[in-house]
């Protein structure tokens, strides 16, 4: 299984994601995350060892891939056309972390316009970030997505400070029980099983129709 992280703004949880989901998958098979981000965020995070699966940056990624059950990649913020294509057509699922702001979500409309552009359909919108209740924020930028007949995972992923003490620690927020890190692990938990249900998904209706073709 091969899942791409990208987006076309910062400071929307991209690397955050590709952490947590690796995490996940590593509970099922062996994974790999490939930092493709020249700011090499995951390799810094992951520099303490604690992290429970294997990172390597895209120079080493041809030799390290094939010991692995599992790829994450984690790109480089505000990939070119010509790189999101290859990105959208390169993995069973690429991601779109969005954090619910008009900013972010304008950024993302952008993105979606693009990946239509080029005829992708193995994407989903992920709503990070998201401020808890009283708040409306997240509730309000889902409506929003859905009216656009977007594809979004219905998960999202709340803002919690677990998720800036784990970037310190080294680790996933699931070792930071303060500052309500469980549920932050939780929030990743239930994407990570959305992410595997959506895969499969994608991958049954490809095989239909290449049945029937």
């Amino acid at each position: 299984m091969v899942i791409t992280i990208a987006s076309f703004k910062g400071g929307v949880a991209k690397s955050t994601t590709a952490v947590h989901c690796a995490a996940y998958l590593q509970q099922l098979d062996s994974t790999l995350l490939v930092d493709g981000d020249p700011n090499r965020s995951v390799t810094d995070w992951g520099k303490t060892g604690k992290l429970p699966f294997a990172i390597c940056d895209e120079r080493q990624a041809a030799i390290t891939v094939p010991q692995y059950k599992n790829i994450v990649i984690d790109t480089r913020a505000r990939p070119e056309e010509e790189d999101l294509k290859q990105l959208a057509l390169g993995c069973h699922l690429l991601i779109l972390p969005c954090t619910p702001d008009p900013l972010s979500i304008k950024t993302l409309e952008l993105t979606l316009s693009a990946l239509n552009a080029i005829g992708a359909d193995r994407y989903r919108v992920l709503l990070t970030a998201v401020p808890p209740p009283p708040q409306t924020d997240g509730a309000e930028a889902r409506e929003f997505l859905e009216q656009l007949g977007l594809p979004i995972f219905k998960n999202s992923v709340r803002r919690f400070k677990a998720f800036q003490k784990a970037v310190y620690q080294g680790t996933t927020v699931k070792e930071v029980p303060e500052d309500r890190g469980t549920l932050g692990w939780k929030d990743y938990e239930l994407v990570g099983k959305e992410m595997v249900d959506i895969v499969n998904a994608l991958t049954y209706a490809r095989t239909q129709v290449a049945q029937t073709a």
